[in-house]
């Protein structure tokens, strides 16, 4: 399989190439998002990628997305690469399963995490300082532990750089403190329905990350929804508290790089094959979990 690491959709204007992302302005109230098989990892673009792993975050993302619809609406309004406007037709190879038709929409600049178990930047924080984001937690808790109670974690939106984890009553003052009420209540929700459908297939969803839109004034979920790349996925079988799990996310790849002394400074390292074989069997594996088999074929 051949990755896809830029698109050149010369019909429409490119008004972002993210990390992952190229997003395409359609008209004035629909954009084309194309997610590649780009990878980062300490905010810098690898030079090669894992070749079909945008197919699996766009098709999770659809699967979740209807999952959730009665939860909170959201932005996708096609995914279907035959269904695309004709302007569109002559990348239908480029744009199958991996590309959204998705509602514009006024983004709202803070990622919404929440935490069911302890780990990364939770359990660091823990140990410093016996806190997540201001929420004072109990002692003595171990590495991968379950919360009695999801937790709500906000983090600032960086356009570049890292987000910065905060309180929700930080939040609450950067936008309006009834919408911090709604955005949070409706992660906590989104959260507790994808955790038990994931227990059901012997999947862990320990934490996540939600972005949230207003569009003509309604709220609306945005961007992805939990994929390998927003989420931290464990295998129910082999979880233990005190252990660093299994990681069915990019986790992976940022141990590898840890371990030949990478973390975002000097040159960007190329990924040798084994680890973009190992890193691409982890996303497929949590997709074939998580995905119903027939989803995409009605």
């Amino acid at each position: 399989m051949k990755e896809v690491l830029e698109t050149n959709i010369s019909n429409y204007p490119l008004i972002k190439r993210g990390k992952v992302r190229d997003i395409y302005q359609l008209d004035d109230e629909r954009l084309l998002i194309i997610a590649t098989d780009r990878l980062s990892a300490f905010d810098s673009i690898l030079p090669n990628g894992i070749p079909g792993r945008g197919k699996i975050l766009t098709k999770m993302s659809v699967f979740w997305f209807k999952f959730m619809e009665d939860i909170v609406p959201n932005h996708l309004l096609e995914w279907r690469a035959d269904k695309f406007p004709a302007g569109l037709s002559d990348w239908r190879d480029v744009l199958e399963n991996r590309s959204m038709i998705v509602h514009i929409a006024d983004r709202i600049d803070v990622e919404c995490v929440v935490r069911g178990y302890l780990a990364g930047s939770g359990w660091r924080s823990y140990q410093e300082t016996g806190t997540v984001c201001g929420i004072d937690l109990p002692g003595g808790l171990s590495e991968s532990a379950r919360f009695e109670n999801p937790i709500f974690t906000p983090s600032t939106k960086a356009e570049s750089g890292h987000d910065e984890n905060i309180s929700y009553e930080r939040m609450a003052t950067i936008i309006d403190s009834d919408l911090a009420e709604k955005i949070r209540d409706v992660s906590l929700k989104i959260y507790q329905k994808a955790s038990q459908y994931a227990i059901e297939r012997n999947m862990i969803i320990a934490d996540t990350k939600f972005e949230f839109g207003l569009s003509d004034g309604k709220l609306i979920l945005i961007d992805e929804i939990l994929s390998p790349d927003s989420s931290r996925f464990w295998d129910l079988d082999t979880w233990e508290e005190g252990v660093h799990q299994r990681a069915y996310d990019k986790e992976f790849i940022r141990t590898y790089l840890r371990n030949i002394g990478w973390q975002g400074d000097g040159e960007i390292p190329t990924l040798p094959d084994d680890i973009i074989q190992a890193t691409l069997q982890r996303y497929q594996e949590a997709y074939e979990r998580l995905v119903p088999e027939d989803f995409f074929n009605h």
